[in-house]
């Protein structure tokens, strides 16, 4: 029992995935501390709000609404959301892209003698008029259409 749980908690993707969530908390400390460092500040200034603007208010009939805190909570949100997708997301793509390049491989195809549209020649129904078909012999390495 104690076997299999070693072997799962081994396997590489577990072990990835945990990495990622300590630096993945780790960064948005980061991206937090950065915007009430400096974002904050500058936000405020150009608002005209004096002092800290994160801590301001909107008192509405005795119902306080704490919009501050919630403009700091959306930049940072926009910060994390562009470095991943620029630092990590692109670059991966990119690298993804060059290295492993789709590939569509195409069956080879004939014409249904009903519908006269393009089938795989392995086919034993039509996809589009639903007619009973006999499978061509398969000639490997042939790659050539049969009507």
């Amino acid at each position: 029992m104690l076997g299999g749980f070693r072997s799962f908690i081994l396997r590489g993707n577990v072990v990835d995935l945990a990495v990622g969530i300590v630096i993945g908390a780790a960064f948005t400390a980061l991206v937090n501390g950065f915007v009430k460092a400096f974002l904050t500040p500058i936000v405020g200034f150009a608002t005209g709000a004096t002092g800290d603007y994160s801590r301001r208010t909107l008192d509405l009939g005795g119902t306080v609404f704490p919009y501050g805190s919630f403009v700091n909570a959306v930049i940072s949100f926009l910060l994390i959301a562009c470095v991943l997708y620029f630092l990590v997301v692109l670059p991966i793509n990119k690298l993804h892209e060059r290295f492993a390049p789709h590939q569509d491989i195409q069956a080879d195809k004939r014409d249904c003698p009903e519908c006269l549209n393009p089938v795989p020649a392995q086919a034993r129904r039509c996809g589009y008029c639903t007619s009973d078909l006999t499978p061509l012999p398969d000639r490997a390495g042939a790659g050539e259409t049969r009507a």
